[in-house]
């Protein structure tokens, strides 16, 4: 078990340096918007965050999802098991569960105030960039590793579903969170298999029901199937404003700040005119 788990931090560390580094290229030799606040007064919190969720899960979840999915393989509890599918069938079928189920997390996060509480952190980035597809709360990201956990062991997804899912998951968290541009046709053509930048940047909207609007991380389908689907945004790309109408003081891109954010300030949301 123990070197796999290696294996997996290997691969997922390796996928995220090398992919992180391509999209900042990328988005700094085409920029899709003009940033409010550029890269150096966001990237230090964000890139903070990062860090705190990293060190969090490892304390107080070391085997995490892979684990899981190991102990679920050695004990052979699991739908997929009792199923006894070829494991390119069991695979494929747990990969597309666990997207359909982080959507539905997604969803259940914009959803119940509680919950919007610490996803809200996320949205209240000023800009969105490569680096918005790492800034997560450190408690929700351990309740997404619960539940993906606890859809592991349900199903008995195989550790090569798992392994890939997660580094997809997030290589395509900081493809859809960059800013980066590409023609209008490779867009089009792309949002029938992923989910790209003018997706999900409309998610990152300061209109509410925008924000509330394209969940999907990996695969475009469930928004589609789900009537969650919006094309563009209203102002359009360039015209939008990113975050929301909390928490705009650029003070509150610090760490220490994001980490209190879920703590503070209840009033009602309210969208400017």
């Amino acid at each position: 078990m123990t070197g796999s788990i290696t294996l997996e931090m290997i691969i997922r560390l390796g996928a995220f340096a090398v992919f992180f580094c391509g999209f900042a290229l990328w988005e700094l030799l085409a920029p899709r918007r003009r940033l409010s606040l550029g890269r150096a007064r966001r990237w230090p919190g964000n890139l903070g965050i990062l860090v705190v969720d990293i060190v969090t899960v490892r304390v107080l979840l070391p085997t995490a999802a892979a684990g899981a999915s190991l102990y679920a393989a050695g004990s052979g509890i699991g739908l997929l098991h009792y199923l006894n599918l070829r494991l390119s069938v069991a695979a494929l079928l747990g990969f597309l569960a666990l997207d359909l189920v982080i959507y539905a997390q997604h969803v259940v996060f914009h959803k119940v105030p509680v919950l919007w509480r610490l996803h809200r952190m996320h949205h209240a980035d000023l800009d969105i960039d490569v680096t918005t597809g790492v800034r997560f709360h450190p408690i929700e990201i351990l309740i997404s590793l619960l539940i993906k956990i606890a859809v592991i062991l349900a199903l008995g997804i195989p550790v090569v579903a798992v392994i890939l899912f997660e580094v997809v998951l997030n290589v395509t968290s900081m493809f859809n969170h960059s800013n980066a541009s590409m023609p209008a046709w490779l867009d089009r053509a792309l949002r029938f298999i992923v989910v790209t930048p003018d997706m999900h940047r409309v998610h990152h909207s300061i209109l509410r029901h925008e924000t509330d609007s394209n969940f999907g991380f990996n695969l475009p389908w469930w928004d589609r199937l789900f009537g969650t689907y919006r094309a563009q945004p209203e102002r359009g790309h360039t015209g939008m404003t990113i975050g929301i109408p909390m928490f705009r003081d650029p003070r509150e891109l610090r760490i220490d700040r994001m980490i209190t954010q879920p703590f503070r300030n209840d009033s009602p949301e309210q969208t400017p005119p």
